[in-house]
C-alpha cells in the first residue's frame, strides 16, 4: 500500500451485516472484528444487523441500506458457503448493478496463504448497487480479518495510490 500524505483520508460511512443461522449478537465475533476495524480506521460505522440466511430478508435489509445516502458501503459476513442455507451472493444478485470480480479472486489468493486449498469454498463476492459497494465475506474470524487487513483497508483509504475505491463513489452512478 502506498499512502499518500498529502491527500485527506476521507472517512467513509459503512453498514455491517452478519449473515446467520446460528449466531445472535452476543456470537457475533466477525461482526465485532470488522466493527472494531472500521472505526480503528477512522471509518463511520453507521448501522450494524444481523440477518437470517434468508435472500428476502438480505436483499430487504441490504435495500434499505443501498436507498440510504448516508450509507456508502456494506460490508457482510456470512452466507458465502457451498451449503443450501448459504445465499449471500444469490442476494446480491437480485441488488446489484454490477460485479467486481477481482474482489472474490484477490480475497480467495489471500486466502490461500492461510487455509490452503480449503479457500475453493468461498464465494466471498463484491458489487456496486445502485452506487453502493457491497462486500460479502464468509464468516470466519480469519475471513473477515483477510479481507478487511488485505484488501478493504486499503481500498476504503481515500489516500491509497495509485486508486482506491472512494475516489469513484462520485461517479458510481454515471450514465
Amino acid at each position: 500500500m502506498a499512502i499518500d500524505t498529502s491527500r485527506d483520508f476521507k472517512p467513509v460511512n459503512i453498514a455491517l451485516l452478519t449473515v446467520s443461522d446460528t449466531r445472535g449478537p452476543d456470537e457475533d465475533t466477525s461482526g465485532d472484528i470488522l466493527a472494531d476495524r472500521v472505526k480503528a480506521k477512522g471509518h463511520r460505522l453507521v448501522a450494524r444487523a444481523m440477518e437470517k440466511d434468508e435472500a428476502d430478508r438480505i436483499v430487504a435489509r441490504l435495500n434499505n441500506w443501498i436507498d440510504d445516502r448516508g450509507v456508502d458501503a456494506v460490508v457482510i459476513t456470512g452466507g458465502t458457503g457451498l451449503t443450501g442455507r448459504d445465499v449471500t451472493p444469490e442476494a446480491l444478485d437480485r441488488v446489484k448493478t454490477r460485479d467486481i470480480p477481482g474482489f472474490g479472486e484477490l480475497f480467495r489468493w489471500l486466502s490461500f496463504k492461510t487455509i490452503g486449498t480449503s479457500t475453493i469454498q468461498s464465494r466471498a463476492c463484491a458489487v456496486v448497487a445502485r452506487g453502493t459497494y457491497i462486500f460479502a465475506l464468509p464468516g470466519s474470524n480469519g475471513a473477515v480479518k483477510d479481507g478487511w487487513d488485505g484488501i478493504l483497508d486499503e481500498q476504503l483509504d481515500s489516500r491509497n495510490r495509485p486508486c482506491n475505491f472512494v475516489e469513484l463513489m462520485p461517479r458510481l452512478l454515471e450514465k
